[in-house]
């Protein structure tokens, strides 16, 4: 069986975006963990409700932007391949 330069890039270019998308998982345990310390926090002091909920929102946006950075990452490998275009 033979593989031609651009199966290569392909096949490549698949395995890329597969472990782009993986990146989704470490915002996914951070944003549940932060989660449940705001619950938490919010349970020990309902006064400092707002304080907390916005703290706990802008640190989830934040973390978010990793996932999203590899999401970005993997629509580029498979839909607008850098690399296909340069084989000759």
């Amino acid at each position: 069986m033979n593989i031609d330069n651009q199966g290569l890039v392909l096949m490549g270019s698949a395995i890329g975006a597969g472990l782009a998308v993986i990146a989704g998982i470490g915002p996914g345990v951070g944003q549940g963990i932060a989660a449940g310390y705001g619950a938490s926090a919010v349970g020990r002091n309902p006064g400092a409700k707002g304080d907390v909920m916005s703290t706990m929102l802008l640190g989830q946006a934040v973390a978010e932007t990793t996932g999203l950075y590899g999401l970005v990452v993997a629509l580029i490998l498979l839909f607008a391949n850098p690399l296909y275009s340069k084989i000759s």
